[in-house]
């Protein structure tokens, strides 16, 4: 989600999720036979009526690195999770305006090629996507600040002793600074298409939910590990909380990804270290990871279908 590195790798598998668990501002899906966010079968469209879909976002959402990229500007690509919503719902159209960098300005400011995002959304939108905030708090710039700070204390926490020098938490004041964004940017999507129906994208679980760290593959220190989950999910607590004052679901990416951070195997991790051995940007989604929250979308759309 970072202002931003770039990523890819293919993901539209289609069939029901083989289990695992799943992983902190990042998300994922089984390749091969299972995935689980193809298991839904179209079930969103009980009708022939044409769905207009709207992706708002950052990289999380756009897919850097994962193939086929088809906006080098926003390293975006056909396979992230609003192209496999897409793909799994008879009659949607999708408009993906999703660009790696952005943050809750570039909703109504250009970004290189990309125009504003907000202006997709029109009155005939049905269905709305929003995943942002992450670069607003500043995601990249943390993660390379603990990664140098570990080296001076590899067993304690020296990114969370810098976050806290001024006797508050810098990152819990920053994710509450970012509230009142998200709720504009929500505000605005009911204004311009007042009958949509808005859901708000939370962020996958990038490091373990054990607080068990993996230095030197994830170069944070011991007890930072812990540290940035809870950031992580302070972030998401945020955005649902923003979600449900704001007219808006909440699309959980945390709990299914669990399991599938980037400490676990290849084989088994939904996002991506710092070296990236998948196409995917580093601390980010790869292929399986997009298809994840495809699938919390997925569910989250058959538990209050309005198609």
């Amino acid at each position: 989600m970072n202002r931003e590195t770039h990523p890819a790798t293919t993901a539209h598998h289609r069939g029901r999720a083989v289990a695992v668990a799943a992983a902190v501002s990042g998300c994922a899906l089984v390749v091969a036979s299972a995935a689980p966010a193809a298991a839904h079968g179209g079930s969103g469209h009980s009708h022939d009526r044409t769905t207009q879909y709207v992706a708002l976002g950052d990289s999380y959402t756009s897919g850097p690195y994962i193939p086929t990229q088809v906006d080098a500007n926003c390293a975006r690509s056909d396979h992230n999770y609003p192209s496999v919503v897409t793909a799994d719902q008879r009659g949607t159209v999708l408009k993906d305006v999703s660009c790696s960098g952005a943050t809750t300005e570039e909703m109504w400011k250009a970004q290189g090629t990309n125009p504003p995002q907000l202006d997709a959304v029109q009155r005939d939108t049905d269905l709305v996507t929003v995943q942002i905030g992450g670069n607003d708090i500043g995601f990249s710039t943390i993660i390379g600040t603990c990664a140098k700070l570990s080296a001076t204390d590899l067993t304690g926490n020296p990114c969370q002793r810098y976050y806290n020098s001024s006797g508050a938490d810098q990152l819990a004041l920053t994710v509450l600074n970012t509230a009142p964004k998200v709720a504009k940017v929500l505000r605005a999507v009911h204004k311009k298409a007042p009958h949509a129906r808005v859901l708000v994208v939370g962020y996958p679980d990038l490091l373990p939910d054990d607080g068990s760290g993996c230095y030197p593959s994830v170069p944070f220190a011991a007890k930072d590990f812990p540290y940035l989950r809870d950031t992580g999910k302070r972030l998401n607590l945020m955005l649902r909380l923003v979600a449900a004052l704001n007219g808006a679901e909440y699309v959980d990416t945390y709990g299914p990804t669990v399991g599938h951070d980037m400490c676990k195997a290849p084989a088994d991790r939904w996002i991506e270290p710092l070296q990236p051995a998948s196409p995917a940007a580093p601390a980010h989604p790869n292929a399986k990871g997009e298809a994840a929250m495809a699938g919390a979308v997925l569910k989250q759309l058959d538990r209050h279908s309005r198609y």
